[in-house]
């Protein structure tokens, strides 16, 4: 990559904000070049910053996070530019996902998460924008169909199914959904040492139980260091 990806953050909560911030400037090839709180304050930014990306939240006091991904396409096109987005948000409503599909969003992340979450999605989308030679002012150029697919497959990630990823067994599943719910509220931590695994096979488990909707997770921040992420059973 010849330079930094330049970033725009939106983000209403001041403390997540700089948390995603943070994340994206410990990623090599990005930088983080502004910050904004409301959707008018982002399209604003975009006008002037130019970022190469937006991370961008469903929820914002003055307009939705998918009006703001909107206008900022029709700005694209009226300065002669585009600007991917990746939208990062608690929203989880399938209306919701496929209109950011739909919108031209090039990646859905879910709050909460920790730094190898995103800075998966943004090595994701800097692959889309290093396979497509050229930029807007450009679109003379062709490529061929294996271009074009490396680009959308790199582009998105493809949606979990409902069956356990590969690696995990249907036994330890029920496992660490029964220690769990038991618990109440549980860290990956915490289930490695009731179910007997490590720490990592235990959170591949939860954020699966996530990702069906059969848990949901939050972070609880502590004085130093990243938050804990910790899980209960919804279903």
């Amino acid at each position: 990559m010849s330079r930094a990806l330049r970033v725009l953050v939106v983000d209403d909560d001041f403390m997540v904000a700089r948390i995603h911030g943070r994340f994206v400037e410990q990623t090599d090839g990005f930088e983080v070049v502004g910050t904004a709180r409301t959707g008018g304050e982002a399209i604003e930014l975009a006008a002037a910053l130019q970022p190469d990306l937006v991370l961008l939240d469903v929820h914002l006091p003055d307009l939705s996070g998918l009006e703001v991904l909107e206008r900022l396409r029709g700005q694209s096109r009226e300065q002669g530019r585009d600007v991917a987005v990746v939208m990062v948000t608690a929203e989880r409503g399938a209306a919701a996902v496929r209109a950011a599909l739909h919108g031209g969003a090039m990646q859905y992340l879910v709050k909460p998460f920790e730094y190898d979450d995103l800075a998966d999605r943004l090595r994701r989308v800097a692959a889309t924008l290093a396979t497509l030679p050229g930029a807007v002012g450009h679109d003379e150029e062709e490529v061929d169909q294996a271009t074009i697919d490396r680009a959308f497959g790199a582009g998105r990630q493809a949606v979990v199914p409902q069956g356990l990823p590969k690696g995990l067994s249907p036994e330890t599943a029920d496992l660490v959904l029964e220690a769990a719910r038991a618990a109440g509220e549980i860290s990956a931590s915490e289930t490695a040492d009731a179910v007997g695994l490590s720490r990592v096979t235990a959170r591949r488990y939860l954020e699966h139980f996530v990702d069906i909707g059969t848990a949901e997770v939050r972070l609880r921040y502590g004085g130093t260091g990243r938050p804990e992420r910790r899980y209960r059973v919804t279903a």
